[in-house]
C-alpha cells in the first residue's frame, strides 16, 4: 500500500481527515501504517494550489502577530532562531519553512543590512540642527565646498556578515543597519598613502596636496574646505594651521558619512578595485589612481547638486541615518 496508486479512496478520505485536524504528513503516515511520500501524493493530488488545499494552517492571525512582534524585535535572528522564539511564545509546533513562509506573508525578507555608523541620541539631534542651519544652501553655494575624507583600503574585501529581516521601505530604519567600527587596520588613502594619519602627516598632506589643487581650481576665489572630526581634523596643531593658512573650515556633525558627497566617490572606486582583484600593495595603489582619474566631472557635478537632497533626508529622518 506504500505507492500511490494502492492507495483506496478510503484510506484519501483518512488522509485528508486526519490533515483537517492538524496532524502533520509525517504522523498521518505513522497512524496509516504507510510512506509519508504517500501522504503527500495524496494531498497534492486533491489540491493543484497550497492555498486550496483541504490541510488547515498551523497557525492563527493571531500567532502570525505574534511572529511579526518577534521579527521586529530580533532583526538579526535566523529563520531557526525566530522559529525557536516563536514556537516557545505561541506553543506551537511550527517548521523553519512554515516561518520562512509566514515571514514572507508578512513582508519580511531575509537581506543584507545597510551599514551605517553607530548614532546616539545627541548626535542624531546635532545632525538636525546642523542640516536645517544649512537648509537654504542651493547647489551653487555647495559648490565652493572642497569636500575631503580619508578611507583605509584592503586588499581582500571581507564577507558581508550575518543578515537581516526587513521589510519594503525599511533599509535604513535605525533596527536594520549594521553598525560600522572607525579605525580597522588597513592601509589609508587621502591622496597619498600611509598606514596612519596623526595631526603632523595631515597637515603635511594638506599643504602638498590641498594648497596647490585648491589654488588651480579656485584661484581667488573663496571656499570652505570640509573634513569630518576624526583626531587629527580635530587636533589643535590642526586648528592653527588653518587659522595661519586663513582657511574657512565648514562645521561638521560627527558621524556622518551620508552627508559627504566623497562618500559616493570612494564607494565607485572601491567597486572598480573589486572587480579587479589586487593581489599586491603597488596593484591596490595603481587600481585605486586609475579608478579614481575615471570618475568624470560630470559624476562630481551630480552628487554636489543632490547635497540639498540630502539635507532634507536628515530632516525627514530627524537626525538619524538616511539612504545617502
Amino acid at each position: 500500500m506504500g505507492k500511490q496508486r494502492d492507495l483506496s479512496t478510503g484510506i484519501v478520505a483518512q488522509i485528508q481527515a486526519l490533515r483537517q485536524q492538524g496532524l502533520t504528513q509525517t504522523k498521518i503516515a505513522e497512524q496509516l501504517g504507510i510512506s509519508q511520500s504517500s501522504v503527500c501524493k495524496a494531498l497534492k493530488k486533491n489540491c493543484s494550489k497550497r492555498t486550496n488545499c483541504s490541510g488547515v494552517r498551523k497557525t492563527s492571525a493571531r500567532d502570525n502577530k505574534q511572529l511579526r512582534k518577534i521579527a521586529v524585535s530580533n532583526r538579526f535572528k535566523s529563520t531557526s532562531e525566530l522559529t525557536d522564539l516563536w514556537n516557545k511564545q505561541t506553543g506551537a509546533d511550527v517548521s523553519r519553512s512554515t516561518t520562512y513562509r509566514r515571514l514572507r506573508e508578512l513582508g519580511f525578507k531575509s537581506r543584507v543590512p545597510a551599514v551605517k555608523p553607530m548614532l546616539n541620541k545627541k548626535q542624531m539631534e546635532k545632525r538636525l540642527k546642523w542640516a536645517k542651519e544649512h537648509g537654504e544652501w542651493t547647489a551653487e553655494d555647495w559648490q565652493k565646498v572642497v569636500f575631503s575624507d580619508e578611507l583605509r583600503f584592503c586588499i581582500s574585501f571581507g564577507d558581508q556578515g550575518p543578515r537581516v529581516w526587513r521589510r519594503g521601505g525599511e533599509t535604513y530604519n535605525h533596527e536594520c543597519v549594521k553598525r560600522s567600527v572607525k579605525f580597522p587596520q588597513s592601509v589609508m588613502v587621502w591622496g597619498c598613502m600611509s598606514k596612519t594619519v596623526n595631526d603632523a602627516v595631515y597637515q603635511d598632506v594638506l599643504e602638498t596636496f590641498l594648497i596647490p589643487t585648491v589654488e588651480e581650481q579656485f584661484g581667488e576665489e573663496d571656499f570652505i574646505f570640509q573634513q569630518d572630526l576624526a583626531p587629527a581634523h580635530a587636533a589643535k596643531s590642526t586648528k592653527d594651521w588653518f587659522t595661519k593658512k586663513q582657511l574657512e573650515v565648514l562645521a561638521w556633525p560627527a558621524n556622518s558619512p551620508d552627508l559627504n558627497v566623497i562618500e559616493n566617490l570612494w564607494a565607485i572606486v572601491k567597486r572598480k578595485i573589486r572587480d579587479r582583484k589586487p593581489t599586491t600593495l603597488d596593484q591596490l595603489k595603481q587600481n585605486i589612481a586609475t579608478a579614481w582619474e575615471a570618475v568624470s566631472a560630470e559624476t562630481c557635478d551630480k552628487l554636489v547638486k543632490s547635497m540639498p537632497r540630502r539635507l532634507q533626508a536628515v530632516i525627514q529622518a530627524k537626525g538619524a541615518a538616511t539612504k545617502y
